[in-house]
């Protein structure tokens, strides 16, 4: 059985005064020295992005390994972003938090993508949850989201686990906040991780805890920075940067298991006296594994049965990698409002495309962050400051850039040098003007009431159905 202990946001040290009465005649010195030793197996995913087929093996295997040990599972964050069934579903976010719900996942942290439906949508979801989501390094202040603990603890059999939760915050130049979509975190207060962790450096002490964990989503290179600077956890599970990790630094085993929910990592731990004193460590390939729990794979069957998703938008030539889809992804915003000029961040393209029939799940998948679509007016000298200061690079369309020594060329589609002073109108996703406000200001953008995704499935339906870009890069 494993039960948890909330705690306040700082960790208190609390001092246990034994008093021996001067009439006790036992010698503390005939105990026994030292504890037996106790196992635990630790389960653990990563970045799943709403991926929500294989938890029906999770729970088939957590549920054999509890026949005969004893077993928690441990999320490293970004659940949402990344499968239409869980992001456009009505209750956005819902299927992934009732299906981590059904197959017991215990902990999990808080990861950047958490944040992408907004707060009041999250609110929602935070409300639903039956896991400990943690995270120290965010305070959500009066924005009307409940503050994340910092740490949990669980008792399982005579074990005590303290699990700390820390998210990354690189989402923004000059600011403190996740990776994403900066207009949805503008109501809570982020803090770099190497400004908090520090706190909690006794934390393993005051709880009496018999193993400290790092939960984090900060990505491999952070883990392995946060375990050279702050050694002061058993273990660090992480997440963000989608990689394989079983390598120690400095002492500190640091593990990761892939993304998209393709594998699940396993622990098998020996700790005796608070230390760990064995490990065991594998990937357990999902997809290879064919066991499930039937009654979740019904409940996960139910939530994919969406017809909407099926509908034929277009048709592809061939297999679109994300390089390919950049150059259509910005054509279609181009010719579908009729400006001049298009940008997306690469980062924004999520999935490749299959060849043949297109379906509006395909668009969603390739696209799922739900930004919104916005057109500036600029001319070409501000657009070339901006590549210049920020050394952004971008999938783009109407306009080619040419780097020259210290400058940029930019050239129309006819190849055509344009002049610093020439306007051009530029179709690109609100996320782009969020991030870097100062070259895409606000109050000069021209807000159309459509998410990019919704604009390329009604290109597709309406202007050109075909998608046809074979070895394109425009990426700059």
């Amino acid at each position: 059985m494993i039960t948890s202990s909330i705690v306040n946001r700082f960790p208190i040290i609390v001092l246990l005064m034994f008093i021996f009465s001067c009439n006790n005649k036992e010698d503390i010195t005939d105990q026994p020295q030292g504890e037996e030793e106790k196992n635990l197996t630790i389960f653990f995913f990563n970045d799943p992005h709403g991926q929500l087929n294989n938890f029906a093996k999770i729970k088939h295997i957590m549920e054999k390994e509890k026949e005969t040990s004893e077993a928690i599972l441990l999320c490293g964050g970004d659940i949402f972003s990344g499968n239409p069934i869980v992001d456009q579903y009505a209750e956005k976010g819902y299927p992934i938090i009732d299906i981590m719900n059904q197959v017991g996942v215990d902990v999990a942290v808080i990861g950047n993508h958490e944040f992408d439906y907004g707060l009041s949508v999250l609110k929602s979801r935070v409300e639903q949850k039956g896991f400990s989501w943690v995270c120290a390094n965010v305070d959500t202040k009066e924005s009307g989201l409940s503050q994340f603990d910092p740490y949990v603890t669980l008792s399982v059999a005579e074990m005590d686990i303290t699990i700390l939760g820390l998210v990354e915050t690189n989402g923004k130049p000059g600011a403190v906040i996740p990776s994403t979509h900066p207009w949805r975190v503008r109501d809570i207060e982020f803090q770099r991780y190497s400004d908090v962790v520090g706190q909690y450096k006794d934390l393993k002490e005051s709880e009496n805890s018999d193993l400290f964990i790092a939960l984090t989503h900060l990505g491999e290179n952070t883990d392995r920075a946060l375990a050279s600077e702050f050694p002061y956890f058993d273990l660090i599970i992480g997440g963000h940067s989608h990689s394989f990790e079983n390598e120690p630094t400095n002492g500190i085993p640091i593990f990761q298991a892939g993304s998209y929910l393709s594998h699940l990592g396993k622990l098998e731990l020996t700790i005796k006296n608070k230390k760990i004193t064995g490990m065991k460590s594998s990937f357990i390939d999902l997809n290879e594994y064919t066991n499930e729990d039937q009654e979740l794979r019904n409940a996960i069957d139910t939530y994919n049965d969406e017809p909407k998703f099926d509908e034929v938008v277009g048709y592809a030539s061939s297999y679109l990698n994300t390089t390919e889809l950049g150059c259509f992804y910005t054509t279609a915003l181009k010719e579908y409002w009729g400006v001049d000029a298009s940008l997306q961040n690469g980062g924004g393209i999520r999935a490749g495309i299959d060849e043949g029939d297109i379906t509006t799940l395909e668009i969603y998948r390739m696209d799922p962050f739900n930004n919104g679509n916005v057109i500036y007016t600029m001319s070409v000298g501000e657009i070339k400051q901006f590549f210049l200061d920020t050394n952004a690079r971008m999938h783009m369309s109407g306009i080619r850039l040419e780097r020259s020594g210290d400058d940029i060329i930019v050239y129309d589609e006819n190849e055509k040098v344009l002049g610093n002073n020439e306007q051009i109108t530029l179709s690109i996703n609100d996320y782009i003007p969020a991030v870097y406000d100062n070259y895409f200001p606000y109050e000069d953008a021209e807000i159309k009431n459509l998410t990019t995704a919704d604009v390329i499935i009604n290109y597709l339906k309406t202007t050109n159905s075909t998608v046809d870009y074979e070895g394109c890069n425009r990426f700059y």
